[in-house]
């Protein structure tokens, strides 16, 4: 029974993991990479991907602005919400060159993840 178990968990995860990288956007998917790469570090209290990569999310994110929306996501909200993830990442950028306490810029990541997740279900809804 736990093999059996474990095996439904593991083709679960898989299908989670490939349902969240393929969405045939590539600047929205290069943008999703940064964005996991900075984010999930920073809940578990490791700022430091952020610190590091905060100009790279910056530059995804005017990049993904700049591309052209698939047919497919050219939905209600879409490109705004594109417009205001790349003015909030140009802003994450800014305010972590002022090396703000831990605390704040934890919330400011995680209100960076809102509006990407915002992206997303504006994309497939």
């Amino acid at each position: 029974m736990k093999k059996y178990f474990f095996a439904l968990l593991l083709l679960g995860l898989a299908q989670l993991s490939f349902a969240q990288k393929a969405t045939g956007w590539d600047e929205l998917d290069a943008y999703h990479s940064v964005m996991a790469a900075t984010f999930h570090p920073a809940e578990e209290g490791n700022l430091k991907p952020l610190m590091e990569r905060s100009a790279e999310l910056a530059e995804k994110a005017k990049v993904l602005k700049a591309s052209a929306i698939p047919e497919k996501y050219q939905k209600d909200g879409v490109k705004t919400s594109i417009k205001l993830l790349a003015k909030e990442s140009k802003a994450i950028d800014k305010f972590v060159k002022t090396k703000p306490a831990d605390a704040e810029l934890t919330k400011a990541i995680t209100s960076l993840h809102d509006r990407f997740h915002q992206v997303m279900e504006e994309c497939m809804h």
